[in-house]
């Protein structure tokens, strides 16, 4: 696919995910109506979250109805070359509580790597973009991930699933990593604190039990900020994960949350 296929379709990109937030910042703030569990009691879904997915389905039918498109309220549908890989609100909870850390996410790809990405936070209007074969930015302006080159000085950002035996062993790894590293944050949204890396917020980022929609735009917007991204493979009592940090720091940190 050339650059020029890749701008047209980060311009939809754009499109959806601005669609999204216009639905989620009506909303923002209200009490919520119609919140429901998903997996467990602390994992929440609620009518913005459908309206938001609604509202990127409804630009991608009119744009590109050819193509599949993955979504975590919606699931899967269609059967196109080119997959649309959405999360209409990536931090329900924070979204929920009226704590300002959420976003919408939309990547675009082919036999499973993405060839464009935005996450846009709509409470700053940061608008995170990047494609293949472009460089990362912010609100058009190019970023660069984190060059640090010391892990104890690195201020590293990771999250939390929803089932408590999984947070309690998430908790054991967070007491193995916060002594060597500055400091832990823990914003409550996976494709934020991917473009916050790739903005240099957070020097590195990692988290285990994401979807394929939490993590493929910030992963390619990372990417090309120049950080590396690594998958944290399957253990037998937890799912796979998400890694990314500068090159100097990848191997170490790697080998304190694997």
């Amino acid at each position: 696919m050339s650059s020029t296929d890749e701008d047209a379709l980060l311009e939809i990109a754009r499109e959806a995910a601005g669609a999204a937030a216009a639905e989620l910042l009506a909303r923002f703030g209200e009490r919520p109506a119609d919140v429901q569990s998903k997996s467990s009691p602390t994992d929440l879904v609620s009518e913005a979250d459908v309206a938001a997915e609604r509202a990127i389905r409804s630009v991608l039918a009119r744009r590109r109805p050819e193509d599949s498109i993955l979504g975590e309220e919606g699931g899967a549908t269609g059967d196109g070359e080119l997959r649309w890989v959405v999360d209409p609100l990536d931090g329900t909870v924070n979204f929920l509580f009226g704590v300002p850390v959420f976003a919408v996410s939309v990547a675009c790809e082919a036999a499973g790597e993405a060839l464009v990405g935005v996450v846009l936070d709509p409470v700053r209007d940061e608008w995170f973009a990047a494609t293949r074969s472009g460089v990362a930015s912010l609100n058009g302006v190019d970023i660069r991930g984190s060059g640090r080159l010391e892990l104890a000085t690195a201020l590293v950002a990771t999250g939390f699933g929803y089932d408590a035996g999984v947070r309690s062993r998430q908790a054991a790894v967070v007491s193995r990593v916060l002594p060597r590293v500055r400091d832990i944050r823990r914003g409550g949204a996976a494709a934020v604190d991917l473009a916050w890396c790739a903005c240099g917020r957070y020097d590195a980022y990692f988290e285990r039990g994401v979807h394929r929609w939490d993590v493929a735009a910030g992963s390619l917007i990372a990417r090309r900020a120049g950080l590396e991204v690594r998958e944290l493979p399957a253990t037998e009592e937890d799912a796979a994960g998400v890694l990314t940090a500068p090159p100097a720091l990848i191997d170490e940190l790697a080998r304190l949350v694997e």
